[in-house]
């Protein structure tokens, strides 16, 4: 298990180093922006100038208590892309 979460953890920082250098989601199609998200699973993108985020295709791509979002983002030709999801901690309820 901890060499699984190693290995997540490298990959993480490899995508998303490569992300940081590549074209951003603003100079893709939506197609080639989803088509990056479904063929690799998970990967950083960059959104902006100094904004991205990790974009998942899905929820076995999310650590254990998250859970997927719909993520949108702008691309060059469309103004909301449904590129996949972004996993976001669960919200526990205490019954309070």
């Amino acid at each position: 298990m901890k060499s699984v979460l190693v290995s997540l953890i490298m990959t993480g920082f490899a995508t998303g180093a490569m992300a940081q250098t590549g074209a951003t989601t603003l100079t893709m199609t939506c197609a080639a922006a989803r088509g990056i998200v479904a063929s690799r699973g998970a990967v950083v993108l960059r959104t902006g100038p100094t904004t991205y985020d990790r974009y998942v295709r899905d929820s076995s791509f999310c650590a254990l208590q998250e859970t997927v979002q719909p993520a949108w983002v702008r691309t060059a030709d469309a103004v909301q892309c449904p590129i996949g999801g972004v996993c976001r901690s669960i919200e526990i309820d205490n019954g309070r």
